[in-house]
């Protein structure tokens, strides 16, 4: 009785925030489909601009991946994370004491998603998913919903003006019935190198490993998650999905730890092939076929790594154009897999002790997913749909062969798949589909590839499935860049609202602008940027060499020479007031102890420096951004911040200056 009554107030609790789960008919503005980390920003950015807004989340859950485990954030080049997304990162550094911080636990990204909901004053359903939608002609003109945990209640009915589909699936998008795609292209499609089939040497099985369940005899049948398809050609494209998995949030915290308990429906026949990789490859730690990268507070973010890991390789076809109940299944199924997986680890006999040892330090944190048994709700579903919108990101524009101008964003992350198959090849198991390319420098990410076609539909955006390539979209799809896309995607539907036009027809340079000028929503004074790329604000003397791999932007200056050198970055500042400055440095081998900076506010000079040991490097990024202190600065370009080799025993960077208003009422 008492579980009965705690699940009843649960199913009531969730339409505390948003409707009633009834036939009521409403209409607003703005709706955004899918409370992913893109979500949530697409409808705080809608509702800061004035529009009345709500944001349907089929789970419980507001993030998505950002709040579902992925803490060791992909970027890239942080230079592409802008507006609103880089205020995310903002805010998980100061709840850790940091300016910015891109690796976090999934509760604390949670209450900031809450958070922005808050402050963004916008209406949230719960619990509630697309059942279907109206159209008149090319114009979505409502949505039906059916509640998720009990569809035989009755159904929501949202009218809107303007919709965003900010779900991992596309499942807005395809029932508007815009174009899509799902899978691999080959490369002869979009003139690519390494779409399609790719048999690679990341992530592989060594020589020699045996497929068969009897070593050496073929009649015995193949292990579990090995194909039976023959390897189709290099190149070639098909309609598999790289694989998911789940991000893991573990904790060696004894005073946190959930012990990794046998899942119902384990089976240890499903890892005979990490036995087999182990004995062909003897690991001395986790680390061979587990990623474990440390977060805050004893946890981690555990990502697939080595030949067999938390990838469920070709379990996950049916999922993108799947109904709900497939996906359902699917979803099951994957984390059935990896408990199993971790159980395994610890528990099989078979596993080298150490390995077993190692693992059994590891549990559940109890302080997080606290509704669900102390495991994410959201699998890592890497790729789904994608639009065919108006424009195709593809491998040309990552590598910056193609540069629309359009932009809305930027990526700078590899090109990056997961295995999509695993095949016997010459009587040996293989992996299939991995691809890393990298060496990307920011490019922008067209507005067009958000939009659909206008025939199709002219009141919808798209910036999570969006128009791209599978390689392509693999360097797009990064947690930062959704939220930057969602962010310009929301702010071209309130221009479209406001100009009575369809979505392909608003002012792009309108809406660049807004971006540029307003990227908190809030008319907040604007941080003021001057990378060592922009020529026009800066002055340069000495013998610098430009490094284009690793720093901020496209670009860093390096010096090693004992010749007088130095950079001076000159903002612009239309407002005077004080400003927070600081300085992004890379790290790079054999650097100077102590860089000498000197801070002129147009009146008086400051002389600062960097030292090397204060320089911490958190994440998947190449440096950090040092403070210089507070400075009050006066309108106009006379003011600089000067880096020198001055008395410098080492290379000495100078790649990025930052001032962020810092008390300007």
């Amino acid at each position: 009785m008492y579980r009965a009554l705690l699940f009843y107030i649960a199913f009531i609790a969730q339409f505390s925030v948003g409707y009633a789960q009834s036939p009521t008919k409403t209409g607003i503005d703005v709706c955004v489909y899918g409370g992913t980390s893109a979500g949530v920003i697409a409808a705080y950015t809608a509702a800061k601009i004035g529009k009345s807004v709500v944001l349907i989340e089929p789970g419980n859950r507001l993030g998505g991946l950002s709040s579902g485990g992925l803490g060791f954030t992909d970027i890239g080049n942080k230079y592409v994370v802008t507006g609103l997304a880089r205020d995310f990162y903002r805010r998980i550094g100061q709840h850790y004491g940091r300016f910015e911080q891109w690796t976090f636990e999934p509760k604390v990204a949670e209450a900031i998603f809450l958070d922005y909901v808050k402050r963004g004053n916008f209406k949230v359903v719960y619990n509630n998913r697309l059942k279907r939608i109206t159209k008149s002609g090319n114009h979505i003109t409502a949505i039906e919903l059916e509640n998720s945990l009990n569809p035989s209640l009755k159904t929501i009915v949202i009218k809107a003006a303007q919709f965003i589909d900010c779900t991992y699936e596309g499942d807005l998008m395809a029932k508007a019935g815009v174009s899509y795609t799902t899978g691999r292209e080959a490369n002869s499609v979009y003139n690519e190198t390494v779409n399609g089939v790719q048999l690679k040497t990341q992530h592989q099985f060594p020589d020699g490993i045996d497929p068969y369940k009897i070593p050496g005899r073929p009649g015995s049948g193949l292990l579990w998650g090995i194909s039976k398809e023959t390897l189709a050609s290099i190149g070639s494209g098909d309609k598999k999905i790289q694989s998911y998995n789940f991000r893991l949030c573990l904790t060696n915290d004894p005073a946190n730890l959930v012990e990794i308990t046998k899942p119902l429906g384990y089976d240890s026949t499903h890892y005979e092939l990490l036995l087999r990789f182990l004995e062909k490859k003897p690991a001395k730690d986790l680390g061979a076929f587990l990623k474990l990268d440390m977060m805050p507070g004893h946890k981690t973010d555990i990502n697939n790594n080595g030949p067999f890991s938390t990838d469920m390789i070709g379990m996950n076809y049916a999922y993108p154009d799947g109904d709900y109940a497939t996906r359902a299944a699917i979803t099951k199924a994957h984390e059935v897999y990896t408990k199993g997986f971790l159980y395994f680890i610890g528990h099989d006999p078979r596993m080298p002790e150490h390995l077993r040892n190692q693992m059994l330090k590891w549990g559940y944190p109890k302080d997080e997913y606290t509704n669900n048994g102390n495991f994410t709700l959201q699998m890592y579903v890497r790729e789904a749909r994608r639009m065919l919108g108006v424009y195709v990101m593809t491998e040309a524009n990552c590598l910056r062969k193609e540069v629309v101008d359009d932009g809305v964003g930027m990526g700078a992350y590899n090109m990056d798949s997961h295995n999509a198959e695993r095949v016997v090849l010459n009587g040996m198991v293989k992996n299939e589909g991995d691809v890393q390319l990298r060496g990307i420098s920011p490019y922008p990410i067209a507005y067009r590839s958000i939009t659909p076609k206008s025939m199709e539909c002219n009141n919808l955006l798209v910036p999570v499935c969006l128009s791209a390539s599978h390689m392509a979209y693999g360097s797009i799809r990064m947690e930062p860049v959704f939220m930057v896309l969602a962010q310009s995607a929301a702010a071209a539907a309130c221009q479209a609202i406001d100009k009575k036009v369809g979505v392909q027809q608003i002012d792009i340079k309108q809406l660049q602008a807004g971006l540029t000028d307003n990227p908190l929503v809030d008319h907040s004074t604007p941080e003021i940027l001057v990378d060592n790329d922009d020529t026009d604000h800066i002055i340069k003397t000495g013998g610098w060499k430009r490094e284009t791999n690793g720093g901020y932007g496209p670009s860093f200056l390096l010096d090693t020479t004992k010749t007088p050198a130095g950079i001076k970055f000159m903002p612009q500042i239309k407002k005077a007031g004080k400003y927070q400055v600081y300085v992004y440095v890379p790290k790079v081998p054999h650097s100077a102890t102590i860089t000498p900076v000197q801070i002129f506010d147009g009146q008086n000079t400051i002389n600062k420096s960097i030292n090397k040991n204060d320089v911490q490097v958190v994440g998947q990024t190449s440096g950090e951004w040092v403070s210089m202190g507070i400075s009050r600065f006066s309108a106009g370009t006379r003011a600089y911040v000067q880096i020198s080799n001055q008395g410098a025993d080492g290379a000495v960077v100078a790649d990025a200056v930052l001032l962020v208003a810092a008390d300007n009422e």
